[in-house]
C-alpha cells in the first residue's frame, strides 16, 4: 500500500495556517487515493529523538568505518528508527512555518537526526555527496504571517524556502511542489490569499492521491 506521511513542524495545532492547508491538501489526497495511508508525523509530539555530542561521536565513527558503541551506538540506533520511519514513506507532506526567517527548530533537529551516511546521503571524496532517496515525491506547504516576496526587506528575508528545498534535493528529493500562504498581518483581509493556498492543496494533493494509485497498480 502506498504511504504518504504527512510532517508538521507546527505547534499551535487548530491555530494552525499550515496545519489547516494540510488537512485540505491530505482530504484531497484521500480522496482521490482512497486505498493509500497517511502517516502524521507530528515533530512535536516527543518521538523524535536529539542527536547530540554521542550522536555526533556515533555519526564521525562511522565516517571513518568504524562501529559506535556505547551511549554512542545507542544515539546512533535512535536515529536509524528516526530515518526508517521517514524512509519507510512514498510520498511526503510537509507543513513548516517560518520562524524569524526559517524553519522551527525542530523541523531543523529532524534534518539533523535523519540526514546521516548510509541513510539519507552517500559520500565520495572524488564526486562528492549522492542523495540516496531519488524517485519520491514532495510537498510542502510554507506559511508566514509578516514576510512576502513582494515585499521589503523590512518585512524580513526567505531562509525557509531555499533552505528546505535545497535540503530536500540533497537528499535526491527533487519532485517538489509547494504551497505557499504569507498573508501581511497589517492587511486586515487575508482571505483571498487563503483561499487560494487551499484552492491550490486541494489540487495538488489530488495530484498527488491519483500518484499514489498509480504506485499502488
Amino acid at each position: 500500500m502506498t504511504t504518504l506521511l504527512h510532517i508538521s513542524a507546527s505547534p499551535r495545532g487548530e491555530a494552525s495556517e499550515s496545519l489547516a492547508i494540510a488537512r485540505t491538501f491530505i482530504d484531497a489526497f484521500n480522496a482521490a487515493g482512497p486505498t493509500t495511508t497517511v502517516d502524521e508525523w507530528d515533530l512535536w509530539d516527543g518521538s523524535l529523538p536529539s542527536f547530540g555530542p554521542d550522536g555526533a561521536g556515533a555519526k564521525m565513527r562511522i565516517f571513518a568505518g568504524e562501529q559506535p558503541v556505547g551511549p554512542q551506538e545507542t544515539e546512533w540506533h535512535r536515529a536509524r528508527l528516526a530515518f526508517e520511519r521517514f524512509a519507510a514513506a512514498d510520498l511526503y507532506l510537509f507543513s513548516l512555518p517560518m520562524w524569524n526567517g526559517g524553519i522551527p527548530y525542530i523541523a531543523k533537529q529532524f534534518i539533523d537526526v535523519v540526514s546521516q551516511p548510509g541513510m539519507v546521503f552517500g559520500f565520495d571524496p572524488e564526486v562528492g555527496y549522492t542523495g540516496l532517496l531519488s524517485g519520491r515525491r514532495a510537498a510542502v506547504v510554507y506559511t508566514s504571517a509578516v514576510y512576502g516576496d513582494d515585499r521589503p526587506s523590512s518585512f524580513g528575508s526567505d531562509f525557509q524556502r531555499p533552505y528546505f528545498h535545497d535540503w530536500l534535493n540533497w537528499a535526491g528529493i527533487t519532485d517538489v511542489s509547494s504551497v505557499t500562504f504569507r498573508p501581511n498581518l497589517a492587511i486586515a483581509d487575508a482571505e483571498p490569499g487563503r483561499r487560494a493556498a487551499h484552492d491550490e492543496a486541494r489540487r495538488i494533493g489530488a495530484e498527488f492521491g491519483r500518484d499514489a494509485m498509480r504506485l499502488a497498480s
